[in-house]
């Protein structure tokens, strides 16, 4: 409460959480005494974390507590009357080390490990969750996010801004440390400053302005935010094409807001005429591409408006034909989803051929 009274911190994040939970955390057969019950929860302490996080949100409803807490616990982010410990937000560890174990692959082998990278989704809407590239993935010789990004440096860059897509727009919030924002390629050093002058190079120039617009996207389409803790706020609509490690979703608000369509490319090749289902017909326009040389990219890009065509494509009655870029990350927003004249496959074919002739 002092922090919150005298600094007007935000908030507090409670570090190991499960070491207080369990009486026999790293303790072997022996070295611990069960509780009353003859369980190995620690009555005590799930006592006052539910006494703390009551009172914090009794004076500072608007504060946030979460809890970095690494073990199947039921309800660490749901209420204290509902039975939980009453912390907001919950640290989500498997998207943490699956996604870097994912990311770190050489993409030509990525493949064969999509469930990685999808497997988060099986069980993102059982807790209040935060996605954490926190303090303890860039130090004790881990290395930056950076250097752990597989390939040359285009593609190390490229993977990252991918990866940071990713994150901005799967369900949750987030959490990046000091230094993710500019691509710093040395291990994290409290003993001195970031590395600032990084920012003379339009590479790690690019990741900061690429942050920024991630970080506006998240302000300016509720789809991202307004369900972020429920499954209301995601749909699949393709997790599946592993030959070319690319999954696709959508993010959803309520009625009024505008639904989002989410692509990810986790290879350096470029596939043209990317077919997609959409979930409903209209105009789409695509809204932020991590491979946009502003970021540092190579530019493939999907300008202009983008029609929905009648061809069913991944169970839905409608798509699009996409052209995915390198090892990015793609977003399009509805723009109008009013009754269209929708071209059919085969008379695009004609006038293609027509143009050509």
């Amino acid at each position: 409460m002092f922090w919150l009274k005298k600094y007007h911190a935000d908030g507090l994040r409670v570090d190991a959480v499960a070491s207080m939970l369990y009486l026999d955390y790293s303790r072997k057969h022996g070295e611990w005494i069960p509780n009353i019950f003859g369980g190995n929860q620690n009555l005590e302490a799930i006592s006052f974390l539910r006494e703390l996080n009551e009172t914090i949100y009794d004076e500072f409803p608007d504060a946030i507590t979460i809890a970095e807490e690494s073990t199947a616990f039921t309800g660490v982010s749901k209420p204290v009357y509902t039975g939980g410990l009453g912390f907001n937000q919950k640290w989500m560890m498997g998207w943490m080390h699956d996604t870097l174990s994912y990311m770190k692959r050489d993409p030509m082998y990525r493949k064969w490990h999509q469930g990685e990278i999808t497997f988060s989704l099986v069980y993102a809407f059982t807790e209040n969750f935060m996605l954490p590239l926190s303090h303890d993935e860039v130090v004790y010789g881990k290395g930056s996010l950076l250097t752990r990004m597989p390939g040359d440096e285009w593609q190390k860059f490229a993977n990252l801004r991918l990866l940071y897509g990713y994150m901005f727009t799967h369900p949750g919030t987030r959490l990046l440390f000091m230094g993710g924002e500019i691509a710093q390629g040395g291990e994290w050093n409290f003993m001195g400053s970031l590395d600032w002058w990084l920012l003379d190079s339009p590479m790690h120039k690019g990741v900061q302005t690429l942050i920024k617009d991630l970080n506006q996207l998240n302000k300016d389409y509720p789809s991202i935010y307004r369900h972020a803790f429920s499954h209301e706020g995601f749909e699949w609509i393709a997790f599946d094409d592993t030959q070319n490690s690319v999954i696709s979703y959508v993010r959803k608000g309520d009625a009024q807001d505008k639904p989002l369509i989410v692509v990810c490319n986790f290879t350096p090749l470029t596939h043209h005429n990317y077919s997609i289902g959409t979930p409903v017909s209209g105009v789409w326009k695509e809204v932020l591409n991590t491979d946009n040389t502003k970021y540092g990219g190579s530019g493939v890009l999907n300008g202009g408006m983008l029609n929905t065509i009648s061809e069913p494509t991944h169970g839905r009655k409608q798509g699009l034909q996409l052209t995915i870029a390198p090892l990015a990350t793609m977003v399009f927003e509805l723009v109008n989803a009013a009754p269209l004249p929708v071209v059919e496959t085969t008379e695009i074919k004609k006038i293609v051929n027509k143009k050509k002739q």
